[in-house]
């Protein structure tokens, strides 16, 4: 490892690579090694996470249920089971689904531990009053992409399951869903909000470096709404209701961002007021 200079403004571009090298690869062994625990996880990570929003038991299913029960409404959330089945077709498919399944639980557990490692990359470029108002920056962030995880996994895949599973085009067609199309359903939907719900983070630094105002994202809010959507159609499985699931708390974290970029540009503007004087 290069040795690091006192003054880190004195590094080379050279130095600072390696440094970022370093940063991944302890952010690659951190998501390989949960990704081992999660390996030897295997009951738990697939009959109990993965299958669990194939069973009429899930918790988004019940909750649906007893509002149509409620209202006196015949639902399909209240059906004994899903009329489909998951099946394998290729020799290594499970093998391969169990590994590649594995790595994205490693990614999603570590998660903060690899924000950690760019907030230790990015940070000393960061004046120290910047660092300090900048140290809820890991928490936060971890904290919005674990709310996009869970709402991805109990709002998201269950809806986007029940609608496609159940979906037929005549009655001659049985839907029996490959392994990877059900897996890939499920980590689309989960990643994908997960990502999508750090849109006040990255608004928070584009902000900080210039390239958004809150002027800019209010003049642009219904391009915006088109953007999201189609977003949404991309990262979401290829069904309507899915997409306004989806879209509905992007926009709120959207109109969320437009007050963050705002607490922003007045801090700075105190600041800059501040020093004047």
């Amino acid at each position: 490892m290069v040795k690091k200079l006192e003054n880190p403004d004195e590094m080379s571009f050279l130095d600072h690579l390696e440094e970022l090298r370093w940063h991944l690869i302890r952010s690659v062994v951190a998501i390989v090694l949960v990704a081992c625990i999660a390996f030897f996880m295997k009951d738990f990570i697939f009959d109990t996470v993965l299958f669990g929003p194939k069973k009429m038991d899930f918790p988004t299913y019940q909750f649906f249920c007893k509002i149509a029960t409620f209202f006196g409404i015949t639902s399909e959330f209240c059906a004994d089971s899903l009329p489909f089945t998951i099946q394998n077709r290729t020799m290594a498919g499970q093998f391969s689904a169990h590994i590649w399944t594995s790595i994205w639980a490693g990614f999603i557990i570590a998660f903060p531990y690899v924000l950690w490692e760019v907030w230790r990359f990015i940070s000393p470029g960061l004046h120290k009053n910047e660092r300090k108002h900048s140290r809820g920056f890991i928490m936060v962030a971890s904290a919005l992409f674990f709310m996009g995880v869970l709402f991805g996994y109990y709002v998201v895949a269950p809806l986007s399951i029940n609608f496609l599973g159940t979906y037929q085009v005549s009655k001659e067609v049985l839907n029996e869903i490959d392994i990877s199309s059900f897996i890939a359903t499920v980590r689309a939907s989960v990643i994908a909000c997960g990502i999508m719900f750090e849109l006040p983070i990255i608004i928070y630094f584009l902000t900080k470096v210039g390239l958004v105002t809150p002027e800019i994202l209010k003049k642009y809010r219904k391009i915006a709404l088109v953007v999201v959507l189609i977003l949404s159609a991309v990262i979401t499985p290829p069904d309507v209701a899915s997409q306004i699931v989806v879209s509905v708390p992007v926009l709120i974290l959207y109109q969320i961002s437009i007050y963050i970029s705002k607490v922003v540009l007045r801090n700075q503007a105190k600041k800059e007021a501040k020093n004047a004087k």
